[in-house]
């Protein structure tokens, strides 16, 4: 699905209403309140439209599926994580994976982490050489 460029003029228009923070070219950041309030209504029975026209936002403007996609994203994260969910930031919140950092030790840390890699590394070497030897019935 193509995503809607907002223009100049219509990103200003968005921006004088309270419940948006930003407005980029092609997405609206919502205000945390108003994410909150949005799925507490929706729950109450009101529709996405609704919420969002209540809420002062040209319908038009932002584009027809935009409430239900939003209100969709906003109540999954609400049952995932309850109300902070919604209030704090989610973005760049990742699961833990990744490499792990080591900016930011000392000096004699990075010395530690090298040394016991390297004696991890030389066991590693004598447990494959031992093999090769056992493969070969040298052993």
């Amino acid at each position: 699905m193509k995503r809607k460029k907002y223009t100049d003029q219509e990103r200003e228009i968005l921006l004088k209403n309270k419940n948006v923070l930003e407005v980029g070219k092609t997405n609206i950041k919502y205000c945390p309140k108003f994410k909150l309030k949005a799925v507490e209504e929706y729950y109450a029975g009101n529709t996405p439209q609704t919420i969002f026209l209540n809420a002062n936002f040209d319908i038009n403007l932002i584009g027809r599926e935009n409430p239900e996609r939003c209100l969709g994203r906003w109540r999954s994260i609400y049952k995932k994580y309850g109300e902070q969910g919604l209030l704090e930031e989610q973005r760049g919140k990742g699961k833990g994976g990744g490499r792990p950092r080591t900016r930011g030790l000392s000096l004699e840390e990075k010395v530690k982490h090298l040394e016991s890699r390297n004696a991890y590394l030389e066991a590693e070497n004598d447990f494959l050489k031992k093999l090769k030897a056992l493969e070969r019935g040298l052993i």
